[in-house]
């Protein structure tokens, strides 16, 4: 066998290619498993988004039986008199909460969580439908 020193100064070993034809592997389950992409809450400036929730999620929630809404590209200012849980369908929305210049940006696919009490300025950029809830 070959040494050789990496890069980073640490020796290490070249080890040859077999070429024999690898057997059939013993192993229950394949070395590379799948891997789910698991969807994240986040909070920022008092609002909670989640990217793509699982349907699972969705369908536990009864999302799909909510009220719809829909707006085309504006800018409007609002203010939630309670609490108000959204899954857009389409659009992007940025939202900038009052004395803020900072703002959060939603889109198709996110599970959004506005607190009662927010105001707040809203800038869409891409036509929104939304199922909402209010509680």
């Amino acid at each position: 066998m070959a040494s050789t020193t990496f890069a980073c100064g640490t020796p290490g070993l070249f080890l040859p290619r077999s070429t024999n034809t690898p057997k059939q592997s013993s192993l229950r389950f394949p070395l590379a498993a799948k891997v789910r992409a698991e969807s994240m809450a986040t909070e920022k400036l008092g609002i909670k988004v989640e990217n793509n929730p699982p349907e699972s999620k969705v369908s536990q929630l009864g999302v799909r039986q909510w009220p719809k809404w829909g707006c085309p590209p504006s800018k409007f200012p609002w203010t939630y008199s309670s609490k108000e849980t959204c899954y857009l369908l389409e659009g992007k929305v940025k939202v900038y909460p009052d004395g803020s210049k900072d703002f959060v940006e939603i889109g198709a696919g996110d599970l959004v969580e506005f607190p009662k009490g927010m105001s707040c300025t809203w800038e869409v950029s891409v036509a929104v439908d939304k199922h909402y809830k209010f509680d």
